[in-house]
């Protein structure tokens, strides 16, 4: 008797090892970034951001339920390889979620492989406004240049009279200068001038030299943060615009957090909205920052990519808890309409249910000496939640 109950306590055992087995579940995330090319810095803070929020939230999963990143290299600015390596992803690696990109053009590429084989994709970085519209299967927890620009713009009017913009010459830069020019002369402003800067290999001398020349009051900038906002910086100094008179301001990619300190000085006073600083004292921003400094060094400052990409991943873990990891397609999108953070470094955002772009609050930001280091000081909140206006603005076109 007691060697029959021991069989059947066994067979129990094991029949329950076997249904647990059975449960648990594998949620693949195919993660595309730049880890080559001009934007591999850029790129290298998505890639933290990801590893961070992973070494600390990696277990926060339902009971049998486990993660697994898979890392592709997007080369860069690069579509056709964006392309082939999303579709080998869901393809062959069969994921379950497709989140990263830098670049605008890359999301683009992709979103019709969305579409079609129905996986959500969440944007770190990639901000491109009107990818969206038709691309019923991603999300954005980053940004859109006319969430930063048009209130730029709007605030700008106010200080002064004459501007001149330069952007780079691509969808993100063309909107940054679209939402500026809106928002200032509405504001009574004038655009003395406007040019636009090639991605590949940009010497930026000689287009400061004509806004130089047309003497503008200030001048409105974007390009693709990194390696491209230094030399833009750097030309400024050295044609000595700041002595013009001319001031500087933009989006938050001309000074980004981290390439901040190798600008020098010329930094100072410049203006910019963005939904991010590292600067900030938000005690979850403050939690962050000591996070990431702790794993990558205390000469480590995160930028805004980096919490694009840890954000991403949170808004991925809610849907995987709310689904308790059976993830269906479908009911991951109305579930991420649903997302909020509270716990963000930038502060409290949500996605629009509407139009599953992010809804960001924004700061009036102003680069100043903190502790003898150059810092993007918050000094205004612009809005809590500002929806993308550029999609405002097409309704009524």
């Amino acid at each position: 008797m007691k060697f029959s109950s021991l069989m059947r306590l066994g067979a129990l055992v094991s029949a329950l090892a076997l249904a647990g087995m059975a449960q648990a579940q594998t949620v693949k995330i195919g993660f595309l970034s730049s880890y080559s090319g001009a934007a591999a810095a850029q790129g290298d803070q998505l890639d933290k951001g990801v590893k961070l929020y992973m070494k600390i939230n990696g277990d926060k999963l339902p009971p049998g339920v486990k993660v697994e990143v898979i890392t592709r290299d997007d080369t860069g600015p690069n579509p056709d390889t964006a392309k082939r390596v999303a579709q080998e992803l869901i393809v062959r690696d069969k994921v379950n979620f497709l989140t990263g990109f830098v670049w605008t053009p890359n999301m683009a590429a992709i979103a019709p492989l969305t579409t079609e084989a129905k996986v959500p994709f969440i944007s770190m970085n990639a901000a491109g406004a009107r990818i969206m519209t038709n691309a019923p299967y991603m999300a954005r927890v980053s940004f859109t240049l006319w969430q930063s620009a048009y209130p730029l713009g709007q605030w700008a009017a106010k200080k002064y009279k004459k501007a001149y913009t330069a952007v780079s010459d691509f969808a993100p830069g063309h909107e940054a200068e679209e939402g500026f020019i809106k928002g200032f002369k509405e504001g009574g402003g004038e655009i003395v001038g406007s040019v636009r800067v090639p991605l590949a290999n940009p010497d930026f001398i000689p287009f400061m030299q004509r806004i130089k020349d047309a003497k503008p009051d200030v001048i409105f900038g974007y390009n693709p943060a990194g390696k491209a906002a230094s030399g833009m910086m750097k030309a400024y100094a050295d044609l000595d615009l700041p002595k013009a008179g001319i001031k500087y301001i933009g989006t938050g990619d001309i000074v980004t957090d981290e390439e901040l300190q190798g600008m020098g000085d010329v930094a100072l006073g410049v203006t910019t909205v963005h939904h991010y600083s590292a600067a900030s004292d938000r005690p979850s921003n403050k939690a962050f920052v000591a996070a990431y400094r702790k794993e990558y060094g205390e000469d480590h400052t995160p930028g805004f990519m980096a919490v694009g990409a840890w954000d991403a991943m949170d808004a991925i873990f809610y849907a995987i808890r709310e689904q308790a990891g059976k993830v269906d397609p479908d009911k991951t999108m109305e579930l991420l309409k649903k997302y909020k953070s509270t716990t963000s470094p930038r502060g409290t955002f949500s996605i629009d249910p509407e139009t599953r772009d992010v809804i960001n609050p924004e700061y009036l930001r102003e680069v100043k000496k903190v502790n003898g280091k150059l810092a993007n000081v918050e000094i205004e909140t612009i809005g809590t939640a500002i929806k993308d206006p550029m999609k405002e603005a097409d309704k009524k076109k």
